[in-house]
């Protein structure tokens, strides 16, 4: 999108790149009309003519206004002026992802507005309260492994009386919980695997991380047993002496509500061939739900070869603690 109250065409070089990225630009004159399309369809960046404008044009009112609202601000936003500092100064000003001054070269312009597309594209691709990947760049580590060969497996982990803990507490309180568990995540994923793990969160208090095959066990004995030792801390006093608290369930019935725990579900490709990364979300999802089944912390790895992938998830004798294989072969 451009504004351009003067209605002028973009400079050459900017115009080569917005086709060369296949992108149709259209033009707003006024910062209402910006803001309407901006809400209604959320544009891919915003250019602002500002050549030959004022410090107090309006165009630098509406790109405030742009970048002020939390849905829109994310919109990447470009503002052209002329070689005044003090322009510069007051794009910035005005909350501008990036500034191109007249002159600036064509190789310059195509690199930077690529790169400012990049960042865009990585900021809105991760969550914002623990900044992980979200669930784009999750499925596009996942295809990237299956196409590169790799022997992988995908835990999918998921708190255990979450919502009561919110209910107890406070969201504020819940969101901590989310955050330490973020960390932990990462610190045991790239503790143990250094740039062949990946940690990636779906939302709320769902996590994937994605590790080699033959990291499995150990990767998620860490987690759980840290997971364990960490979370009492996370309660009163009363709560953690008692090892539960009274909580209400959807019908208002008191019942006792136990701290809480950590399920991870795994799927490895060891035995499977996926398809396609909805294939491996499907079976994870699968096997998190088993796991939820199961009593405290554990990790529960899917064994089963594709000739049983139909059917109910059999429930095999537990192993030692915090594993529980399930083995058809």
């Amino acid at each position: 999108m451009l504004f351009s109250p003067r209605g002028e065409l973009l400079p050459a070089a900017v115009l080569a790149w917005v086709h060369g990225a296949g992108l149709s630009p259209q033009i707003v004159a006024t910062g209402d009309e910006l803001l309407d399309v901006a809400l209604r369809s959320r544009p891919r960046l915003v250019i602002f003519d500002a050549r030959g404008e004022s410090g107090e044009s309006e165009l630098f009112a509406a790109c405030a206004r742009l970048k002020s609202d939390s849905f829109t601000g994310i919109v990447p936003a470009v503002v052209l002026v002329d070689d005044a500092a003090a322009m510069f100064d007051r794009a910035l000003a005005s909350g501008a992802d990036e500034v191109l001054r007249h002159g600036v070269s064509e190789l310059e312009t195509e690199q930077r507005l690529h790169l400012l597309l990049r960042r865009s594209d990585r900021d809105a691709n991760v969550h914002p309260s623990t900044r992980l990947p979200g669930t784009v760049e999750i499925e596009a580590e996942i295809a990237r492994r299956m196409t590169g060969g790799e022997r992988f497996g995908v835990c999918y982990a998921d708190l255990d009386h979450f919502k009561e803990y919110n209910d107890r507490y406070s969201y504020f309180d819940g969101d901590r919980v989310i955050r330490l568990l973020a960390k932990l995540l990462h610190d045991v994923v790239k503790g143990m695997c250094g740039e062949r793990g990946f940690v990636g969160h779906i939302g709320g208090d769902d996590f994937i991380f994605i590790i080699p095959v033959d990291s499995v066990n150990d990767v998620c004995a860490e987690i759980v047993t840290v997971f364990d030792l960490m979370v009492p801390y996370q309660y009163s006093e009363q709560d953690q002496r008692a090892g539960y608290f009274f909580g209400k369930d959807r019908r208002g019935q008191l019942h006792r509500v136990p701290l809480m725990t950590l399920s991870i579900g795994v799927v490895t490709n060891e035995r499977r061939h996926f398809t396609s990364a909805g294939q491996v979300s499907e079976l994870a999802t699968e096997m998190k739900g088993y796991a939820k089944t199961l009593a405290g912390s554990v990790y529960t790895v899917d064994r089963r070869t594709e000739s049983t992938d139909s059917g109910d998830v059999p429930t095999p004798p537990r192993p030692p603690r915090a594993i529980s294989v399930i083995d058809e072969s």
